[in-house]
């Protein structure tokens, strides 16, 4: 590889580069100095961090944000990596460009590299790799990303690449690369999803566990990085296809364009924009599953929000129906017709069967456990409702859209009989999404059993005023809830409240 034309000045611990002075962090800084002397070699991740960090217990996320900077400043192919060991210096001849290799899949792809062994303890090889292994496993089950197979991945282990060969070899846009650290009998795990072709880091995550709880603490880590690197990737490829020209836009891109605006539900603006892109989509590809389920579901979050009556939904129930009937295999596809089914067309039951299907093929996913957890409360379900969505808040507590998912456990912990846990989980995702009427929806009733007399007037008004035409009657037709006890309850708290009857 071509030598990185940089100059290192010791004396003010800065950076020449083609012959101008670039200022680098003191980490950062070091790290170069010690890839500069031992180019000659591969350097390993716990050289590095015994040297620079002089002996310190740091995580290794610390070394992969500093090899990050000097790649942003050095430029992407100055810095190789040797998956399951370190880095080295680019050094000598440019060699031949990798092969072309498979064209980019239209869904985000993604290659787990081996992780580094950080333990000092080479016996515990095994232990790193079957946890990779586990978690190509879990990722795989994510209908929606192009996962590559873990014999591929382990052929780079030990071998000095490039991040950007390796995307342009397994045909993959992006790359997750990570470590094991041992201190006594706990164990650190840190995870790094980035670019391959930018070498830019997306994003990084750490989890930590003792040793004689390694089967829990590998769950762990399985279970929360393929819940998190769902919507990551999904907000990533949304960027990079606003990037694009306006006038190359596929239905997958315009899916990509609409994700982010439905991803914030207290918004009727979004929401609306989102649909005409959606309409979109589906005019260019009317046999694109994905479009159609996101169209539904976006039409059923403006109704969820009180943004439009739940009869302007109606035209694209038959999608819903049809990817039911499709056989299809991809969760989130199913998840949305089926969330959608439940709450526009009073079919829950159908839903359930369908949502059980998504689950098994995706157990970590958030959107999945979310629509399950709503579907299993329409049916008056409420311990397994409870257990779907306390899972997805553990798998992705800062999720963008996390108000949403924390306000399916107001009617659940109502039906509980929790009534006051109720209220203020509910009350949080107020503050979250202050203007998404199934939130305010569930405080007036929450906030009538408890006596608040005036705090449930005033969500009465607030929903009065989104939607003028709301009535008693209108909305004890339209809920999805199936829970007799619970239809009652809303008759008359709304009622109590100002409602009209209608």
């Amino acid at each position: 590889m071509a030598q990185p034309s940089f100059t290192l000045r010791h004396d003010s611990r800065d950076v020449l580069i083609d012959g101008r002075p670039v200022t680098i962090g003191a980490r950062a800084f070091d790290v170069l100095v010690h890839l500069q002397a031992h180019s000659d070699r591969i350097v390993s991740k716990k050289e590095l961090l015994e040297t620079v960090w002089g002996g310190l217990a740091v995580e290794e996320g610390n070394l992969t944000v500093q090899i990050s900077t000097l790649r942003k400043v050095l430029g992407s192919r100055a810095i190789a990596t040797v998956p399951g060991v370190g880095y080295k210096l680019a050094t000598g001849p440019e060699p031949a460009r990798a092969q072309a290799g498979p064209d980019l899949p239209d869904i985000p792809s993604l290659a787990v590299l081996p992780f580094t062994n950080l333990t000092g303890q080479p016996t515990q090889d095994y232990l790193v790799d079957g946890i990779v292994t586990e978690l190509i496993g879990a990722l795989t089950k994510i209908s929606g990303l192009f996962t590559i197979a873990a014999t591929s991945s382990f052929a780079y282990k030990g071998r000095t690449v490039l991040l950007s060969e390796v995307g342009q070899e397994l045909g993959v846009r992006y790359v997750l690369e990570g470590s094991i650290q041992q201190a006594g009998a706990m164990l650190r795990i840190s995870v790094q999803l980035v670019e391959a072709a930018t070498g830019r880091s997306i994003w990084s995550e750490r989890f930590s566990g003792t040793l004689d709880e390694i089967f829990d603490l590998q769950n762990r880590l399985t279970e929360s990085v393929a819940a998190a690197i769902e919507p990551t990737l999904r907000a990533a490829e949304a960027i990079r296809s606003r990037d694009k020209p306006q006038n190359d836009l596929r239905a997958y891109d315009l899916c990509l364009q609409a994700e982010p605006l439905m991803r914030f539900t207290s918004k009727p603006e979004d929401l609306s924009r989102a649909i005409a892109i959606l309409n979109e989509a589906v005019a260019r590809d009317p046999d694109y599953d994905m479009a159609r389920a996101m169209r539904v579901r976006a039409y059923a979050m403006a109704a969820g929000g009180r943004f439009i009556p739940i009869s302007d939904a109606a035209p694209v129930l038959p999608d819903a129906y049809a990817i039911l009937d499709s056989g299809t295999n991809d969760a989130l596809v199913l998840a949305y017709a089926a969330d959608s089914i439940a709450y526009l067309d009073h079919g829950a039951e159908q839903a359930l069967s369908a949502i059980r299907k998504a689950k098994t093929l995706n157990p970590n996913s958030v959107p999945v456990l979310c629509s399950s957890g709503w579907i299993h409360a329409y049916l008056g379900k409420f311990e397994a409702a409870l257990a779907d969505i306390e899972r997805a808040l553990r798998l992705n507590p800062l999720d963008a859209n996390t108000g949403f998912v924390r306000s399916a456990m107001g009617p659940i912990l109502l039906g509980l009989g929790r009534v006051e846990e109720a209220v203020e989980m509910v009350e949080r995702s107020y503050h979250e999404a202050p203007t998404y009427g199934s939130t305010l929806y569930i405080l007036l009733h929450g906030y009538w059993l408890l006596g608040r007399t005036e705090d449930a007037n005033r969500m009465a008004a607030e929903l009065m005023r989104i939607n003028p035409k709301i009535t008693v009657r209108g909305n004890t037709a339209s809920s999805p809830f199936k829970h007799p006890p619970f239809l009652k309850l809303f008759e008359d708290a709304q009622r109590a409240s100002g409602i009209p009857e209608g």
